[in-house]
């Protein structure tokens, strides 16, 4: 999900007055579904707001809460992003149930309802595309991972013991720099070796996807291991009646590679919506 701020400067002035978030754009919406929804302000109503053939997901929330100055705050702190977030995806995902939905990215604002209608009729015919292409589909993620151990260094010798030498012992110098290739060479095939791993199951996984996208893989900091490497993280989207050919075709993968190919979804197709 991203966090970028969009077009984020409300009516600045008193408490009483109000900004337009809008969480998504879709065609057909049922606002029952989003009526307990607390939103990202309490006491203001998710609603549905008519943008000619399309409707905008969206929620009146306090201007001064909602400037550039506090959404700057909230970036800066990792608690109330996540509850952000979770309150944006939350409504995102409700919206979805009713049909195909484009979710805007977090902290979408406009000064009020007209200018949201405004803004985001100027943008009807890119929405209907990406509603076009969406339809019947989910977002899947999939992540490789290999282990990331690496050959075992040669031992060197003692600081005080006796040190390669060419002249006094040419048959041990000569074996310590041949391990030294080996586990040279070792490295480079196992990150070949990890490389087409990720190129084969991405190529495989795309066949059966409308569409596809590679993003950054996750370091140690993101998966909490050191024992594996990610070497994929992808996402696909697919129609909902090749859902199993995707589980068939992780489970073959996993089975071939040995690799841990972990599959999340079906979700709210993210990662699709900015392309066109």
């Amino acid at each position: 999900m991203t966090t970028t701020q969009h077009a984020a400067t409300p009516a600045n002035g008193t408490t009483d007055e109000t900004a337009t978030y809008v969480y998504a754009v879709c065609r057909q919406l049922a606002p029952a579904g989003l009526s307990a929804l607390p939103g990202l302000a309490e006491g203001f109503p998710v609603r549905a707001l008519r943008c000619g053939t399309l409707t905008a997901v969206v929620q009146h929330v306090p201007a001064a809460d909602f400037s550039q100055e506090a959404w700057e705050q909230r970036l800066a702190d990792r608690t109330e992003l996540e509850r952000c977030a979770r309150a944006h995806h939350e409504v995102v995902v409700a919206a979805a149930a009713g049909g195909p939905t484009a979710p805007l990215a977090l902290a979408t604002l406009y000064r009020s309802d007209e200018r949201a209608r405004e803004a985001l009729g100027e943008d009807a015919a890119r929405f209907a595309a990406v509603l076009d292409r969406i339809e019947g589909h989910a977002e899947w993620g999939v992540k490789v991972s290999l282990p990331a151990g690496s050959p075992r260094p040669p031992a060197d010798p003692p600081p005080d013991g006796p040190q390669p030498d060419a002249k006094s012992a040419p048959g041990a110098g000569r074996a310590y720099l041949e391990r030294k290739r080996g586990l040279h060479r070792a490295r480079e095939h196992r990150h070949d070796r990890a490389l087409q791993t990720a190129e084969d199951v991405d190529a495989a996984l795309s066949r059966l996807a409308t569409a596809a996208r590679r993003l950054r893989t996750h370091g140690q900091e993101m998966t909490g291991t050191a024992a594996r490497r990610q070497i994929l993280n992808a996402a696909y989207l697919l129609p909902h009646e090749r859902t199993e050919d995707l589980a068939a075709a992780v489970a073959a993968w996993r089975a071939r590679t040995g690799a841990e190919i972990e599959l999340s979804g079906p979700w709210v197709p993210y990662s699709f919506v900015g392309e066109v």
